[in-house]
């Protein structure tokens, strides 16, 4: 069988903290009530497994899809790295309040505490509320210590770097950064597959019982990286029809493509999967197969790596996030 380009069903987080610009952005009924703080759009972690909604092969999950086609899909390099887990989570994230602060382990605290991958990840705002904010990292070196200490006296907050967000600023967060997401932000997110997070500071709110959230604290403690860094926010100069790049890791590679002329993309050297995620406009993915599908606003394609080459025809003008596993 011929493997084509893919479109999975939006798998939807109803949250506290969720928003309702999620469904009316993904083409939804607006009018739909849900607060919808996460869609995950690729997703391999346990107990949400994508669904296929595209093609001869919709309705197999993306764990199906591994075990039949293995390197087909993934890559060899890739299959090698990760074995039989798809490794990338991809996400939008609206947030109507703030989240709590968190950190994520990395692969060797992940692998020894939970048999994991860690969490290393970036951030694209697609949209921001105009007093919109983003906390990633300290401002100023801290102990682990003093990390325990602000926690346990309310003052955490004072000693991280605050962002005010606009669209199309990017944040890299290796694991180990303390980072936080401000009410008013519109995010795609592209993470390692895991979803261990560790809470350690939730603004003190309670719930209707009057209970507040658990936090993670101690368990974190090993996990953070206490350094200061400079500048924690991912600086690019953006150009129309260029591929921009803006983060490359181990675990991903992602380029900014904002088109308004067709892009002949040759996939044929990178021996991984391909995913596109729409934030505006829409766009026709054609493979060298014939198959073609349209991307539009709030969707996410996966070329699988046997796809050698394609084409990329926006609609009008159309701005996606392309991220593979270089």
């Amino acid at each position: 069988m011929t493997l084509y380009p893919l479109i999975f069903k939006p798998i939807f987080k109803e949250l506290i903290w969720g928003g309702a610009d999620i469904l009316p952005f993904k083409g939804f009924d607006k009018d739909d009530a849900r607060k919808i703080g996460e869609s995950w759009e690729i997703s391999h972690v346990s107990d949400n497994f994508s669904v296929v909604a595209n093609g001869s092969l919709e309705g197999q999950t993306i764990d199906d899809l591994i075990h039949t086609f293995g390197a087909r899909l993934l890559g060899k390099k890739v299959l090698n790295q990760s074995g039989l887990i798809f490794p990338l989570l991809i996400k939008f994230i609206d947030a109507r309040d703030n989240l709590s602060v968190q950190v994520h382990p990395n692969d060797k605290l992940a692998r020894k505490r939970h048999n994991s991958f860690g969490k290393t990840e970036m951030w694209y705002v697609v949209n921001a509320a105009p007093d919109a904010v983003l906390y990633s990292g300290f401002s100023h070196p801290v102990t682990a210590e003093e990390y325990v200490q602000r926690v346990e006296n309310d003052t955490l907050m004072e000693v991280l770097n605050k962002y005010k967000v606009k669209t199309g600023d990017v944040f890299f967060l290796p694991a180990g950064r303390v980072h936080a997401i401000g009410a008013g932000c519109f995010i795609a997110e592209i993470q390692q597959t895991s979803d261990i997070t560790y809470r350690i500071y939730d603004y003190n709110r309670k719930d209707a019982a009057g209970n507040t959230r658990e936090l993670h604290t101690d368990s974190a403690v090993e996990a953070i990286d206490y350094s200061c860094y400079p500048d924690c926010q991912t600086h690019y100069t953006s150009a129309v029809n260029e591929a921009v790049l803006l983060a490359s890791c181990k675990y991903f590679t992602t380029n900014l493509l904002d088109r308004n002329k067709p892009l002949r993309r040759n996939l044929s050297d990178l021996d991984s999967f391909v995913i596109y995620i729409c934030t505006r406009g829409s766009a026709l993915i054609k493979d060298n197969n014939g198959f073609e599908i349209a991307v539009n606003q709030g969707y996410t394609a996966l070329i699988p790596a046997e796809i050698s080459e394609i084409t990329i025809t926006p609609s009008d003008q159309a701005v996606l996030l392309e991220t593979y596993i270089f």
